[in-house]
């Protein structure tokens, strides 16, 4: 044998940010669980992500990051739609031509980027919500 043998390259390794299935779907459940609020008058909009991240927070991983960061989009818009309403309220109903298109645009933003978090995080990315404040740490 001689010195400069061909040397067969190893395996390639797996990623050491490789996500278990168990963490990708509690990850998707965290964001698709805001959907609920479809069907709950908008209170599923929280308490879905909620329940997900109290349950999820001590096992420090993917699941909890993305309940969390649902939770944190969730309240962001909860506080836009108390702020439409408000505008609308105070404008004695006269506002509500802005704020009702602004309104049903929100909604549309918030199915789309709901399904397409829930998407990504089934897929092992974390999806981080655009313009969202990060109310909860």
């Amino acid at each position: 044998m001689s010195e400069f043998d061909p040397v067969t390259p190893p395996p390639p390794a797996v990623p050491m940010h490789a996500i278990a299935a168990e963490e990708r779907q509690w990850g998707m459940f965290a964001h698709l669980a805001s959907l609920t609020g479809l069907f709950t008058g908008g209170v599923g909009n929280i308490v879905g992500p909620l329940v997900i991240w109290l349950v999820r927070k001590d096992t420090p991983g993917f699941a909890a990051e993305q309940a969390k960061e649902a939770l944190n989009f969730n309240i962001t818009l909860a506080l836009i739609a108390v702020a439409l309403f408000a505008v609308t309220f105070m404008t004695f109903g006269i506002g509500i031509l802005l704020t009702a298109p602004l309104g049903l645009l929100l909604a549309l933003l918030w199915l789309v980027l709901t399904i397409v978090a829930g998407v990504k995080a089934n897929d092992g990315v974390a999806y981080r919500y655009p313009m969202t404040l990060r109310l909860v740490k």
